[in-house]
């Protein structure tokens, strides 16, 4: 087991702006003394009316103190290249670097999308190719690759929906059936397609609640939002019945696929009964997530609900590969051009890299890696399992500090402050909403053992200081750049300082 090891050194780098001195970086030549009487002062050449009356605010620093200052800030970065990064939900894994130097391929880099599609076949058949190779893993007819990112591919998923019923003249079909642990995004993806939104309580096994999804069901239902495995990491057993209450109403069942990491090569949706399905490349498929995105979120469709694709799709003609825009019952395009080609890249080369077994043994490992920290997590005093606590995980587990809480007066919150003091990056919170102070783990393939030995030694250290020296936990975090901040006031809009210039205003004013 890897040692933990406080980090003492408290981490503090200014802005640039708050350097003093006025050094240079670089000293540029004196001009010629005859060119510099040919062209004169050039302030004068400058109209006054566009002339500052001061002097940019611009730091003087020189050449190394730059560097100096950047190299600090990125060794004040985490990353999945620096560490386990177990956000529950968003599966953070390792993304191989040959995927990312192929995505920086010259011939990658300078497309254009305008480009004659005489001279884009390989990018062509790269997206076709893809397409087919999703349809293989999900069970699914056809696929869109345009959506940018999950929240997207819901809002196309349910944009289909829409036109599906609106194409059969049922469009009294106005309610969409959500599950209490759904992913915040599909409720909000079902309303803005002008879906009412069902929410279906979860049963005390935290699957969906045959009863309550019977009771809900009508004519009126266009369809269910389901990820499987569910948020709480747990597969839904009951998914052939759901999938046939659902069709037997006359809905669709919609698959949300950030989960897929979990059945990845073992199970397919399209297997379980799913109409449509939305994947996210820049989670399972180990292209960069959040900040290093962009995402893409690409929709698969059976073949009844193929026709309202978004335009265009990529054909094959059996001699060239062609956009194809003559589809009259499409919903029309959900992004601009074809997709974020360059995560299409990076996807493809994984899956290429990894094969079919590969996918799926990155499965396995995932879903072991996280059964095995739920294990030894029971085993430490303040935290529970909620909801079946000793059935296997899929590749996620919600854990509760509620006992820890009643116990210390520390919080999920608090927790995951004191992780930073450790090094490690703190999990996923308060989400599901149906667990008490939630702490959403998800250690994907890319972790070792030693890392989750790691991390299980510091919720250890974390829950004994709780019920020694709690103040210490709920002071944390000790050794950041920034300590605990009001998150109140952090996500109020009219306390938010996007710039420098704008926290400079706000001292000046106080």
């Amino acid at each position: 087991m890897h040692p933990i090891e406080f980090r003492q050194a408290s981490w503090s780098e200014p802005l640039l702006f708050e350097y003093k001195g006025q050094r240079r970086g670089i000293q540029l030549p004196r001009l010629h003394p005859k060119i510099a009487r040919e062209v004169g002062d050039p302030l004068k050449r400058i109209p006054s009316r566009i002339l500052r009356e001061n002097p940019p605010l611009i730091p003087g620093l020189s050449e190394i103190e730059v560097v100096k200052h950047f190299t600090r800030l990125s060794q004040m970065n985490y990353g999945v290249d620096t560490g386990v990064y177990p956000l529950g939900s968003c599966t953070m894994k390792y993304n191989p670097r040959v995927c990312e130097d192929l995505a920086h391929l010259p011939q990658v880099e300078l497309l254009h999308p305008l480009q004659d599609e005489a001279l884009v076949q390989g990018a062509l058949e790269l997206m076709y190719r893809l397409e087919r190779w999703l349809c293989a893993l999900t069970g699914m007819h056809r696929f869109t690759l345009q959506p940018a990112a999950g929240a997207q591919g819901e809002l196309t998923g349910c944009l289909i929906m829409r036109a599906y019923f609106k194409y059969k003249g049922e469009e009294q079909r106005d309610e969409m059936l959500v599950p209490d642990s759904a992913h915040g995004t599909n409720p909000s993806s079902a309303a803005m397609c002008g879906f009412k939104v069902i929410e279906l309580p979860s049963a005390e096994s935290g699957c969906v609640s045959l009863k309550a999804l019977k009771a809900a069901l009508s004519e009126r239902t266009a369809g269910l939002m389901l990820t499987n495995p569910n948020t709480l990491g747990l597969f839904e057993e009951s998914i052939l019945e759901i999938a046939d209450l659902v069709h037997e109403a006359g809905g669709l069942l919609y698959y949300d696929g950030a989960n897929l990491q979990g059945v990845m090569g073992k199970a397919r949706p399209g297997d379980m009964g799913f109409d449509i399905v939305h994947l996210n490349l820049h989670k399972t498929f180990s292209t960069p997530h959040g900040g290093g995105g962009p995402g893409s979120g690409p929709v698969g469709v059976t073949q009844e609900l193929e026709k309202f694709l978004p335009v265009p799709l990529v054909e094959f003609d059996g001699s060239k590969y062609y956009l194809d825009y003559d589809r009259p019952f499409s919903i029309g395009k959900v992004h601009g051009f074809y997709g974020n080609f360059s995560v299409l890249v990076k996807a493809f080369a994984y899956i290429l890299l990894m094969g079919f077994k590969g996918l799926r043994r990155a499965c396995e490992v995932a879903v072991v890696n996280t059964n095995y920290f739920a294990k030894k997590v029971r085993e430490i005093k303040g935290f529970t399992i909620p909801f079946n606590p000793y059935k296997p995980r899929k590749h996620e587990v919600v854990v509760s500090a509620e006992q820890l809480l009643n116990e210390t007066g520390v919080s999920a919150m608090d927790v995951a402050k004191r992780l930073m003091d450790f090094g490690l990056h703190p999990p996923t919170v308060y989400f599901p909403l149906i667990v008490k102070e939630p702490l959403m783990m998800e250690f994907t393939e890319s972790a070792t053992k030693e890392e989750i030995d790691a991390y299980l030694e510091a919720l250890r250290k974390i829950s004994e200081e709780s019920y020694s020296e709690p103040q210490k936990v709920k002071s944390a975090p000790h050794s950041t750049s920034v300590r605990r901040v009001d998150d109140v006031r952090a996500n109020h809009p009219r306390t938010l300082c996007l710039s420098y210039r704008m926290m400079m205003k706000k001292q000046l004013s106080l």
